[in-house]
């Protein structure tokens, strides 16, 4: 075999490697189906006011993208008690968001950057099936945390949404990272290091809205999540988001200056 038709050989083998490789991307990227699943359910009117006007909507939760920050300002969705499964779905590959006209961040701003890969909303909040399972490794889904952080106290708190849409039949979910007056970023695409996340959880009880919210720094604490609780007013002066636009005025402003965890106990 001469040397010219082993470079041919060569060449043909790559470019078959880069079309499959190609169509393989393709199908992960591939946009969810239309048809939401008759178990769930979105209150739009509990949506916070987009700071970018770039609110994308996907199947199971709906985020707001920062283009600026290459990551989501806010991620909302409904978690219900029906929701909680542990189904053993094989874990996808992180791919770009094709609802966002630039394209999410590239996972590989992650790599070797020291910071994890967190999902907004927790693959565990969506083992209830594989494509909702799957929709969370968007990387218009995660934003960078300390692995310490991310695996401590920030699971903590996971772990207790999870806790309490059991026991109160459903909760709904407001979360992202304090992406402003970040002096750090990972990768090429200069993805913003949040300071802090927060998680905002509401709950009906009697027609009537309750609501915890908590506000903790992106690094390691041994602390109690309840050492975290803060208001809603104090989470938007960081963000400069405003939450819950839609709600009238006097619920808005008593739900969002208020801190009450009689009805969200120490279990």
């Amino acid at each position: 075999m001469n040397r010219k038709f082993t470079y041919v050989l060569i060449l043909i083998l790559v470019i078959v490697v880069l079309y499959f490789l190609e169509k393989y991307v393709d199908r992960q990227n591939e946009d969810y189906p239309d048809v939401i699943d008759t178990s769930y359910r979105m209150d739009d009117s509990l949506l916070p006011r987009s700071t970018t006007n770039t609110i994308i909507e996907h199947t199971y939760y709906t985020l707001s993208y920062s283009e600026e920050h290459e990551q989501a300002e806010w991620v909302a969705y409904e978690l219900l008690s029906e929701h909680l499964k542990n189904n053993d779905f094989e874990r996808p590959y992180f791919v770009e968001d094709r609802k966002i006209r630039s394209r999410s961040a590239d996972w590989r701003n992650y790599k070797g950057s020291g910071y994890d890969r967190g999902h907004l909303c927790p693959a565990g909040d969506r083992r209830f099936s594989y494509e909702a399972y799957h929709e969370t490794f968007l990387t218009s889904n995660i934003s960078p945390q300390n692995h310490e952080f991310n695996a401590g106290i920030w699971n903590r708190l996971e772990q207790k949404t999870r806790y309490w849409a059991k026991i109160y039949d459903g909760v709904y979910v407001v979360t992202g990272g304090v992406l402003s007056n970040s002096e750090l970023s990972i990768g090429e695409e200069k993805v913003t290091v949040p300071r802090s996340f927060y998680k905002i959880i509401l709950r009906r009880s009697e027609n009537e809205l309750e609501v915890i919210a908590f506000l903790i720094p992106n690094e390691d604490s041994s602390e109690s999540i309840y050492n975290y609780v803060t208001t809603i007013d104090a989470i938007e002066l960081e963000t400069g988001i405003d939450f819950f636009p839609q709600l009238e005025d006097t619920t808005e402003n008593v739900l969002e200056s208020s801190i009450n965890i009689s009805g969200w106990g120490r279990y």
